[in-house]
């Protein structure tokens, strides 16, 4: 027997998040409920994980890759990052990609090489999906975050990567990138 949803409801309605409840059938045919958050307002079943809601950029500059060493009000800790952020409404992924480039570190885009089609952020908690974007970057770095970002760029060698990897907390997108970057091909 597969799963099957029965029913959601949203039960808090948050400035950015919305928090829900889903019951579903599971395989042995009872109800499970399960708790989500979203970004969007969620009107039926087919809403649940649509529209992408932002992008995660892998930035590199010739052979160094660029990562954000920022505080996370979320962890309550200073973690490496990618530069991300949300779509704003009616705005293209690739204006998206250049304009949090630029509010975060200063930088321009010289060339987007790749937007891969949306993947799940958080698949445990949340239907969030982003793009992941593959730029080449140039500029010089410098701080354009509001009051509300504690946000730190800066360009890593190879090298420099491998030690942050063996000592330093990162989100998942970007300790994935991270790696590729430091121990895949060169």
């Amino acid at each position: 027997m597969a799963f099957s949803l029965l029913h959601f409801e949203k039960v808090k309605d948050g400035k950015y998040l919305k928090n829900y409840e889903i019951t579903y059938q599971n395989k042995a045919g009872r109800e499970k409920i399960y708790e989500i958050v979203s970004r969007r307002e969620l009107q039926s079943a087919e809403d649940i994980g649509g529209a992408p809601s932002g992008v995660s950029i892998v930035a590199t500059c010739g052979d160094r890759l660029l990562l954000l060493h920022e505080f996370r009000m979320g962890v309550n800790r200073t973690i490496y990052n990618l530069c991300a952020g949300m779509l704003n409404p009616e705005e293209s992924i690739e204006a998206c990609i250049r304009r949090e480039l630029y509010e975060e570190t200063g930088l321009t885009v010289k060339e987007i090489k790749q937007i891969l089609p949306p993947s799940y952020a958080a698949v445990a908690i949340s239907d969030v999906t982003t793009y992941i974007a593959f730029a080449e970057v140039e500029g010089d770095i410098d701080d354009h975050t509001s009051e509300n970002e504690l946000i730190h760029a800066k360009f890593y060698t190879r090298e420099e990567v491998k030690t942050l990897l063996a000592q330093e907390p990162f989100s998942s997108r970007a300790q994935l990138a991270a790696y590729y970057f430091a121990y895949g091909p060169k």
